[in-house]
């Protein structure tokens, strides 16, 4: 049999993975013979939630704990610089069970302990999308992938935000399991299997966490006219400054090209258009900018992996 290791880290985390991953793992032992012993591990005999509403009691504290198979690494919330701080010893007992073998799942920001074992740099990784601009200025070896559900690399595993932890432990399921025991579990809990996207869940806000104020200004005129086809060239311009230097500096502000950005803007105009009116497609499209709906349709699949017409069915019951 293998060993399961669900951590509860110090500090204020997220109940809801800790319990949410316990209870599918134990109907999936349930279900088949039992794959894992499964186990919580920390480094305090008690852990308190929600100001003390709730609290857990690991079963173990990781010393006790020479070799596991599997480690999973909940939600920190929005607590996650907090977390990483008061748990080194958890941070140090990752990265050497991961030399030792053990694969690592990290749930939601979870990720920034992951990260901060050093076992992230140089690979792709997954976390909440608020987060997403601390992640990028704290570990900027990572190759962060918000718009991923779940990243699986050399036995590491990272996921998404909030709830979306659930697809990630039908994926653990599958993958240690079989297939059939993921769809009992999908069934048994009602979730969604093979969701493989976060990117339709995604508020665009624009990093704007740096020092540059002449790209800030940029964003900020960008960002206050969504209907506007602007000219990059006209905006570096404005600016007094060449095309060259100013996407260099754009991208090392914000991440995206100036056009990238433009999108992005224009099509979270759109996305609200589509939430909260019954506007049509052409309708929207016209208002934030775009003429051509062969290029609106692209542009607005590949930032939410859905189509306009299929968004506003999921997110707008009046206008579906």
């Amino acid at each position: 049999m293998k060993h399961l290791t669900i951590l509860v880290p110090d500090g204020e985390n997220n109940l809801s993975s800790i319990v949410g991953a316990y209870k599918i793992l134990s109907r999936a032992n349930a279900f088949r013979k039992e794959v894992f012993k499964i186990e919580l591990a920390g480094i305090s005999p008690t852990i308190n939630f929600h100001g003390g509403l709730f609290s857990a009691r690991p079963h173990k504290h990781i010393s006790e704990i020479q070799r596991t198979d599997l480690i999973i690494i909940p939600s920190l919330n929005h607590n996650y610089q907090e977390s990483t701080a008061v748990n080194e010893k958890l941070i140090n007992w990752i990265g050497s069970q991961y030399r030792c073998g053990a694969a690592v799942a990290s749930i939601c920001t979870g990720a920034f302990l992951l990260a901060a074992a050093g076992l992230l740099d140089g690979k792709n990784c997954s976390t909440h999308w608020t987060a997403a601009d601390d992640f990028k200025r704290l570990y900027p070896k990572v190759n962060l992938q918000t718009d991923l559900l779940i990243t699986d690399e050399y036995g590491l595993y990272t996921n998404g935000g909030a709830y979306s932890f659930l697809n990630l432990i039908l994926y653990l399921v599958e993958k240690y399991y079989d297939r059939e025991t993921a769809i009992y579990c999908a069934k048994i809990f009602q979730i969604e299997l093979d969701r493989n996207s976060q990117s339709d869940f995604i508020i665009f806000q624009g990093q704007k966490k740096h020092g540059d104020e002449m790209i800030k200004k940029a964003q900020e005129y960008i960002e206050q006219r969504p209907d506007e086809k602007i000219a990059i060239e006209s905006l570096a311009a404005n600016f007094a400054i060449g095309r060259r230097n100013f996407d260099r500096r754009f991208i090392k502000a914000t991440g995206v090209t100036p056009t990238e950005y433009a999108q992005r803007v224009k099509i979270e105009a759109a996305k609200k258009a589509f939430e909260t009116s019954r506007k049509t497609v052409t309708e929207v499209m016209y208002e934030v900018g775009y003429a051509d709906q062969k290029a609106f349709r692209e542009v607005f699949r590949k930032i939410t992996g859905l189509s306009p017409l299929e968004y506003r069915s999921r997110y707008n019951k009046d206008a579906a």
